[in-house]
C-alpha cells in the first residue's frame, strides 16, 4: 500500500509551511509511504518514479470526517430531490422515475422544513399508485413512503403524512442500503474514484451496518484508493469487545488501509426534522423541543462500556440540549473521541468542551445549506448556531467532514464552506464564524493532525491554485492535479 515517489518542484500551502524558510519550490522525496527527504528544488536526485509538480501547490491529504459510505455510493442511484420547493413537486419528480431492479421508487436530499405543502402520503399515492416510494430526506433522519412502501416495510399504521422519523427512518435507509455486495462495493469503488480526484486520502465510515468483513473484502478485492476508519453503533459494541476491535488498530486483512474507528452514538435529532434536542421550542411549534433519542444514563453506561475496552466514541448531538448531555457523558467518563455536528451549542458549554480534550467533527457546508431553515426554524434559540471560528477560539480540535451524502463529499465545498461562510453570492451568514484557510486546511487532513514535513506519512494532494489566495468560486472548484496515498499516485490529471 506504499511506494517510492519524488515530487519535484511544488510549494507548501497547508499544516507544515511553517517549517520551511521560503515559499520557494521544494522537492519532496517519499520511501517506504513516508516523507524522507525535502530539499531545495532541483536538489535531489534519485533513481524512483518522478512527478513534476511545476510550482504548484502540496498539502495534507483531505479526510472525510463524516461519510455513510454505502448510502453515499449508492446515492448516485437515486433520484435527487433537493430542488425540490414543496410537497407536490417533490411528488411529481418521482411521478414518472424508473423504479429500481428491486421495483422500488427510491429518491433522496428533500428539505421540508420551510415548504408550504406538507408531504402526505395521500399526495404520494396519486403519483406512485402501487409502485413501493421511499423518498429519503436531505438529513437521512426522515423518510417519506407512500402506502406500498409502508406497507411493503410492515409499517401501514404511521400517520398520514407517511413519514418515518429517527430510528424508524434509520431502519428504512438501512434495508435500503443493503445492496447485495457486488453492488454496493461496485458503487463505492466508483465513489472512492470520484472522491481521490477532489484530494481525498481517507474517510471515517458512520454506515450503520457492520462494516468489518465489507472492508476487508473490498481490500480482498484490491480497493486502494483511500484509508477508511470504520465506525460501528451501539448494536455491535459488544460484536467489537468480543472481537477485540481497538479504536485506531489495523484491521486485519486490509493492508494497513483500514483501521478500527470509533463507537457512534445518536443522540438526538435533526433541525431539518425538528427534531434536535434544544432548550427553546422551534418556531411555530411551541411545544417542539426535539428528542434525546438516548436517555443520558445510558449515554454515560455506552460511554463507560467503550472506554473501559479501548473504544473511542463519536457522539451526535446537534441541539444544544443533546451537546450538553454529551459533554456530561464525556465529562463523568472521560471517554476519549468526537462531538459530531455540534450545530446548537450554549456559551457555558465552551469551557468544559475544550477541557475534556473532545473534537468537534463539523460540517460546515451544512451551515450554508441550512441558514434559511436555521433561521426560522431556531430564532428563538440563545445559543450559537453552527460554530466553528468560536469552537477553534475555544481550543477545541476541528475535524471537518460532508455527512454524505447530506452534503457532496467534497471537502474544497467544504473549505470554502468554512472560509467564505456562504454557497451563493449572498453575503457570508454569521460572519463571525468564519475560520481562515489555515484552520479549514488543517481541520481537513487526519484528525486534523496531518502535515508535509519530514518522516510525515506520504498522503498529499497537489493544487492547481494557491488554496491561501484563491476566492470563494476557485477554492470551492479546486483543481486537484494529482493525489498520493502513502507514495502512490491515485489520482493525476
Amino acid at each position: 500500500m506504499t511506494g517510492d515517489l519524488l515530487l519535484r518542484s511544488v510549494r507548501v500551502a497547508g499544516p507544515g509551511r511553517e517549517l520551511l524558510p521560503t515559499g520557494e519550490p521544494i522537492d519532496i522525496l517519499i520511501r517506504g509511504g513516508a516523507i524522507a527527504d525535502i530539499a531545495p528544488a532541483g536538489n535531489l536526485r534519485v533513481a524512483v518514479e518522478s512527478l513534476d509538480g511545476e510550482g504548484a501547490w502540496v498539502i495534507p491529504g483531505l479526510w472525510d470526517h463524516h461519510v455513510h459510505t454505502v448510502q453515499w455510493a449508492l446515492d448516485a442511484q437515486r433520484i435527487a430531490l433537493g430542488a425540490a420547493n414543496g410537497a407536490g413537486e417533490a411528488a411529481r419528480m418521482v411521478a414518472d422515475a424508473a423504479p429500481l431492479a428491486d421495483g422500488r421508487i427510491v429518491g433522496s436530499g428533500f428539505r421540508d422544513g420551510l415548504w408550504r405543502d406538507r408531504p402526505s402520503r395521500a399526495a404520494l399515492d396519486a403519483v406512485t399508485g402501487e409502485r413501493p416510494a421511499y423518498l429519503i430526506s436531505a438529513d437521512v433522519h426522515g423518510v417519506w413512503l407512500n402506502t406500498a412502501a409502508l406497507r411493503r416495510e410492515g409499517f401501514d399504521g404511521v400517520d398520514d403524512d407517511g413519514i418515518l422519523r429517527e430510528d424508524d427512518a434509520f431502519e428504512i435507509s438501512r434495508r435500503l442500503n443493503a445492496a447485495d455486495d457486488a453492488t454496493a462495493d461496485a458503487a463505492v469503488r466508483a465513489a472512492a474514484t470520484r472522491a481521490a480526484a477532489r484530494g481525498v486520502t481517507g474517510i471515517v465510515d458512520f454506515d450503520m451496518a457492520w462494516n468489518a468483513q465489507a472492508w476487508q473484502r473490498r481490500a480482498a478485492a484490491g480497493f486502494d484508493a483511500h484509508r477508511v476508519e470504520f465506525a460501528f453503533y451501539r448494536e455491535g459494541l459488544e460484536r467489537a469487545i468480543g472481537e477485540g476491535l481497538r479504536t485506531g488498530e489495523v484491521l486485519e486483512g486490509t493492508g494497513g488501509l483500514v483501521r478500527v474507528g470509533p463507537l457512534k452514538l445518536i443522540t438526538d435529532g435533526s433541525l431539518g426534522t425538528r427534531t434536535a434536542a434544544c432548550s427553546h421550542s422551534y418556531a411555530h411549534d411551541p411545544d417542539n423541543f426535539g428528542v434525546l433519542t438516548i436517555s443520558p444514563d445510558e449515554v454515560r453506561e455506552l460511554l463507560m462500556r467503550a472506554t473501559a475496552s479501548g473504544i473511542e466514541v463519536a457522539v451526535h448531538a446537534i441541539g444544544d440540549r443533546a451537546v450538553a448531555s454529551a459533554l456530561d457523558a464525556f465529562t463523568y467518563t472521560q471517554a476519549r473521541g468526537t462531538l459530531e455536528h455540534a450545530q446548537l451549542v450554549r456559551h457555558a458549554d465552551l469551557a468544559r468542551f475544550a477541557r475534556l480534550g473532545v473534537a468537534a467533527s463539523v460540517q460546515p457546508t451544512h451551515a450554508v445549506d441550512d441558514r434559511d431553515l436555521a433561521d426560522e426554524l431556531w430564532r428563538e434559540q440563545q445559543a450559537i448556531g453552527y460554530p466553528m471560528a468560536t469552537l477553534a477560539a475555544a481550543g477545541i480540535p476541528l475535524r471537518f467532514g460532508s455527512d454524505a451524502p447530506v452534503a457532496p463529499l467534497d471537502p474544497w465545498m467544504t473549505i470554502a464552506a468554512a472560509v467564505h461562510r456562504t454557497g451563493d453570492e449572498r453575503e457570508p451568514w454569521q460572519p463571525q464564524e468564519r475560520v481562515g484557510i489555515d484552520t479549514a486546511l488543517r481541520s481537513s487532513s487526519r484528525h486534523g493532525e496531518a502535515t508535509v514535513e519530514l518522516g510525515a506519512v506520504a498522503d498529499l494532494a497537489l493544487c492547481g491554485a494557491d488554496p491561501r489566495t484563491a476566492d470563494r468560486q476557485t477554492l470551492s472548484t479546486m483543481p486537484v492535479l494529482a493525489t498520493i496515498l502513502g507514495g502512490r499516485i491515485t489520482h493525476r490529471a
